[in-house]
């Protein structure tokens, strides 16, 4: 049995699971004999920072984001609520209480937006100087989100990076002391933007994609790899291949998601495709008990085979300030509850069982901790650089990974997937492993082709073309393996000869 209560992979999994931990491609021959938990924590010495290895150990990252409005398009343009009575420093405190409470001396990352910086209202001001008093007591990470999510949803690249720049000044100015953030939080960022913080803001980190997310809320970006990588120029889905197109900026992903339930598109049949360790889709939607089950077991399959596979794991999670009253003063309204979740009879009562989320937090973060006690939770900058210290472009990492479905939402129970991803692509296999059945390729992104940005302010910033996992076009057809073309399959033997 593995942490998360599942069966036993398969064989055919168990073969490629135990030739990583002997020490195939990325696996314990690099596993150095400390853990970042018995490492120093990350912090400023004599101008350097102390990072601990990547290799060996489990990395937990979290975020909060605060803002005015729900979107803020455009530094004067806002769409959906105003959620400045539901943004109180009772609100951000509780939050950080949780978290402590879950994961004590654990260090997060505080994300403002653009009219969040500046504010003059009464509860904006005390909340800045809260979080720059958080920075300074636990070593809290504080940043800019821009565009709320989707800045090059409604927003030039050019008008993007004066953003960034504009306001990255601003929370070094708030912070004082010489501050300067790591990362940029955003969601989506186009390439150039990214290359904008790298070469021109020195700032060499960005959560600047989110894996697999698609047909949900007002920007999509499918085509990504999930745990880090340099950006091509070209796409900022898109690995670099070189030193032509190389992008000096560690590309993080937002959240970490099922990987089952992130192979539907959008929340239309009956679940979020974007489950995971979310608190919207796991706690929110089935209540703490069966909310937290989903939370660990999307943990589980990073902190348990992913970490055999790949000698190293990553779990990350953005957990809204506006979340912690929202809900409990009925926001998002009951629309949003019935176009983005699954239906059922008694979901207030489920929600009045934890109305603000936060004793999922502290139920997951604590049983995390006592399943992974060696585990380490530092800020995303943080865990951002202890990767490029350990890669320094695209050519040597190659992740892998094998989850079972936990049979909440869309993580069938039933189904088991396998993920390979390099900079050359990524490639999905999935099967019924109850029914034995045969493993049928559901996603082949190649990274090897040419690749394209949209041009400013549009919606869909994905990256798809030979075979993609959401199966939206009519070429997104699950094939066997043998049926891709031959070129494809020396492609894959190269990097994976065991398939």
């Amino acid at each position: 049995m593995s942490h998360d209560g599942t069966e036993p992979m398969s064989e055919v999994s168990r073969r490629t699971f135990l030739q990583a931990a002997a020490g195939t491609a990325l696996g314990a021959a690099f596993l150095p004999q400390a853990h970042a938990a018995d490492a120093p924590a990350a912090q400023p010495a004599g101008g350097r920072l102390i990072l601990p290895p990547l290799m060996g150990n489990r990395f937990f990252t979290f975020n909060s984001v605060i803002r005015v409005n729900q979107i803020e398009v455009t530094r004067e343009r806002n769409a959906g609520q105003d959620e400045a009575s539901i943004h109180t420093p009772q609100a951000v405190q509780a939050l950080r209480d949780a978290f402590e409470k879950g994961w004590p001396g654990g260090r997060m990352t505080w994300a403002f937006s653009w009219r969040a910086l500046q504010d003059s209202r009464e509860n904006y001001r005390a909340i800045r100087k809260q979080v720059v008093g958080f920075h300074h007591q636990f070593g809290d990470e504080i940043t800019f989100i821009p565009g709320g999510y989707f800045a090059n949803m409604y927003n030039t690249r050019q008008q993007v990076n004066k953003d960034l720049h504009d306001a990255l000044a601003m929370v070094s100015a708030m912070v004082g002391h010489g501050y300067r953030p790591r990362i940029v939080l955003a969601c989506y960022l186009a390439a150039e933007n990214q290359r904008f913080l790298a070469e021109e803001e020195g700032i060499h980190v960005c959560q600047g994609n989110a894996w697999s997310s698609y047909a949900i809320d007002s920007g999509d970006g499918e085509g990504s790899v999930n745990y880090p990588y340099y950006p091509s120029r070209e796409h900022f889905c898109k690995p670099a291949q070189g030193n032509e197109d190389f992008i000096d900026c560690v590309n993080l992903d937002g959240w970490t998601m099922d990987f089952l339930s992130a192979r539907h598109a959008g929340a239309s049949r009956g679940f979020n495709s974007r489950m995971g360790v979310g608190p919207l889709e796991t706690v929110f939607a089935y209540g703490t008990e069966v909310g937290v089950k989903e939370m660990l077991a999307t943990t589980a399959a990073h902190f348990d085979q992913g970490f055999a596979l790949n000698g190293f794991a990553w779990v990350t999670n953005g957990w809204e300030a506006c979340l912690v009253e929202g809900w409990e003063n009925n926001m998002p309204p009951r629309e949003w509850w019935a176009n983005n979740m699954p239906p059922r009879e008694g979901w207030e009562n489920k929600l009045n069982k934890d109305r603000n989320g936060l004793d999922g937090l502290v139920l997951w973060l604590s049983e995390v901790r006592r399943r992974w006690p060696h585990a380490t939770c530092i800020t995303q900058g943080e865990f951002g650089l202890t990767w490029r210290e350990q890669f320094k472009d695209n050519s040597r990492w190659s992740y892998r990974f094998v989850q079972r479905g936990s049979g909440i939402g869309g993580s069938d129970e039933n189904m088991e997937i396998r993920w390979f991803m390099n900079k050359d692509f990524r490639l999905a296999l999935l099967r019924d492993w109850k029914a034995n059945g045969p493993e049928m390729v559901i996603d082949f992104t190649r990274y090897d082709l040419k690749a394209a940005e949209p041009k400013d302010m549009c919606r869909n910033w994905s990256l798809m073309n030979r075979l993609n996992q959401k199966g939206t076009r009519p070429q997104d057809k699950p094939i066997p393996l043998a049926q891709l073309a031959s070129p494809e399959l020396a492609m894959i033997r190269r990097r994976y000869a065991d398939l």
